[in-house]
């Protein structure tokens, strides 16, 4: 309730604490966006070859985005009451499931783009695409795979509940916790038959089949890491007692504003670009 509290990482920066670095590397990677997408937008607009001092700037925004996540990944992981969270492998899920969900995010828009504007994507680039998020989406399931193993092979109480709670429900004190047991489970069954339709799409080099396979990863990683990795974390407390999670009308509402924003950003963001486009096409 009072935002202004976020200055306090600036104004009292403390280098042990992960949300220091969480600051750092957000409000980094937006700055080289910024920079980067700025300058060849600029170069395509005269006609010019994107300048050479950009280049470094562009090298650097690789290892960078991969930062955004393993530091988000140890904000999680850094918490050793939370045993659905402690695990080695939190960061390298984050990125398999950010190399599968981002992409097919992108996908989706730059299809919806060539069927309402004259905006033109190549089927190499949408192939390349198609590539990434496929096995991309593998790993992450690959990933899921090692968890349920550490905890069952080892019966290590502290492990196996959060992940009976989540894909088979717990009984405590006779009261049955069960509300992420259906989401989590359909969570499974969409990513298999996303990544299916996904590289059958490809072969058929059906724009229509790698859309809607791309929204169905989208969906199914939302759904594990948002749905899931967060409130199953939650849910089961260091002291193995249950508390479910519903959402309230203004969590809800407050969520819809935070995706309304950013749809809204980046729709003026690719009227941008697409007139820079097509405008140069013209003139060619």
């Amino acid at each position: 309730g009072q935002p202004l509290r976020l200055m306090n990482v600036l104004l009292h920066p403390t280098p042990s604490s992960m949300l220091f670095y969480d600051m750092i590397v957000l409000n980094g990677y937006l700055l080289l966006n910024l920079i980067c997408g700025w300058g060849v937008l600029q170069a395509e607009y005269k006609g010019v070859k994107p300048p050479k001092w950009l280049k470094p700037f562009i090298y650097l925004s690789l290892p960078w985005a991969v930062s955004i996540h393993t530091v988000t990944a140890f904000l999680y992981a850094g918490l050793p009451g939370r045993h659905l969270w402690l695990t080695a492998i939190m960061a390298p899920r984050f990125l398999a499931s950010a190399f599968a969900a981002g992409p097919a995010l992108l996908i989706v828009i730059a299809l919806i783009m060539k069927k309402t504007t004259n905006f033109k994507i190549s089927d190499v680039a949408r192939d390349k695409l198609v590539t990434i998020i496929g096995y991309a989406a593998l790993i992450n399931l690959f990933f899921v795979g090692c968890e349920v193993f550490t905890a069952y092979y080892s019966q290590i109480p502290g492990h196996m509940h959060p992940l009976d709670y989540l894909f088979f429900g717990i009984t405590h004190h006779g009261v049955e916790y069960d509300n992420l047991v259906y989401p989590m489970r359909a969570f499974l069954v969409l990513a298999v038959i996303g990544i299916g339709l996904l590289f059958y799409g490809r072969r058929q080099s059906s724009d229509r089949l790698v859309g809607a396979a791309a929204a169905i990863i989208f969906l199914a990683f939302w759904i594990d890491k948002g749905l899931g990795l967060v409130l199953g974390g939650f849910a089961v407390t260091p002291m193995h007692h249950i508390t479910e999670y519903y959402p309230t009308f203004v969590e809800v509402a407050i969520t819809a504003g935070v995706w309304a924003t950013g749809f809204l950003v980046l729709t003026i963001l690719y009227k941008v670009a697409i007139s820079v486009k097509l405008q140069n096409e013209k003139t060619a």
